[in-house]
């Protein structure tokens, strides 16, 4: 098995540890590592609403990124109320090493802008969620939170922290002068190596990269990341979780570039 195989088992081994922990970290009360509340936002011109969900994290405690790396929690969401579908926006995040292991999240607070499609946008709509987070200081941990907020059809002021957090995504492609991607995949025991060569400005020489896949069932390790020949070159095994066969769709591969001057959010690359 390679070490990254190895690297992701013990990740999901991790997401079991807190069933057997101590009585004590059972009885550990999260009201003082992490709060959460709805921030009820603003009706858009377009009949949808812009609310967020702001997380506040105890000094030393984070949170993670949608793709949280090997030794992070990924969020999951189910939401209820009178709105539709809700779109979740995230802010760039930090990158971390703890135990030679990188995560991907937010330390501090962080504030996630939502948009809300409703199902009538000429009245007050009601937006409940529902949760599962890791949160994570000397160990990482699973977390529930429950919010719930009215989301007023008569106010469409922005929210400057809601609106703050929107303009904190990473740039697109165009926008950070992205000129080509190219991606070439060669089988790799267990599954697949990837390799990227993305056409950008020169960087910092620190920059990270974050791949992901469009069907959730692939797994994608921690990429290596380097600049050669004036290109930013990214590297990263995949895998299947079922252990089957799989196929690489490019088009829809999301590479997003971190650590640089400016936080890049790619998507596809061709052959």
């Amino acid at each position: 098995m390679s070490e990254d195989m190895k690297n992701f088992v013990l990740a999901i081994a991790c997401l079991f540890l807190p069933l057997v922990s101590s009585g004590a970290a059972q009885a550990e009360s999260y009201e003082n590592v992490i709060r959460a509340e709805l921030r009820p936002g603003w009706r858009l011109p377009d009949g949808s609403h812009m609310a967020a969900l702001h997380l506040e994290l105890a000094p030393g405690w984070k949170t993670y990124w949608r793709a949280p790396g090997d030794a992070g929690i990924p969020p999951q969401f189910r939401w209820k109320g009178s709105g539709g579908a809700v779109q979740v926006h995230w802010p760039a995040p930090q990158v971390f090493h703890q135990s030679g292991m990188r995560s991907v999240g937010y330390s501090g607070s962080v504030t996630l802008p939502l948009r809300v499609s409703l199902r009538n946008s000429t009245k007050d709509a009601r937006l409940k969620g529902v949760i599962d987070i890791g949160i994570c200081k000397d160990v990482c941990l699973p977390h529930r939170v429950r919010v719930e907020a009215v989301l007023p059809a008569t106010k469409t002021k922005p929210d400057p922290s809601i609106a703050a957090a929107l303009a904190d995504e990473p740039y697109s492609a165009e926008d950070a002068g992205v000129s080509s991607v190219s991606c070439r995949v060669a089988p790799a025991p267990n599954g697949m190596m990837l390799r990227a060569q993305i056409d950008m400005p020169k960087g910092t020489g620190r920059e990270h990269t974050v791949i992901e896949a469009a069907n959730p069932e692939i797994w994608v390790g921690e990429p290596r990341t380097w600049w050669e020949g004036g290109h930013l070159m990214a590297e990263a095994q995949m895998a299947h979780m079922a252990g089957s066969a799989f196929a690489v769709d490019r088009s829809r591969l999301r590479i997003t570039v971190l650590g640089g001057h400016m936080p890049v959010d790619i998507h596809g690359c061709s052959g």
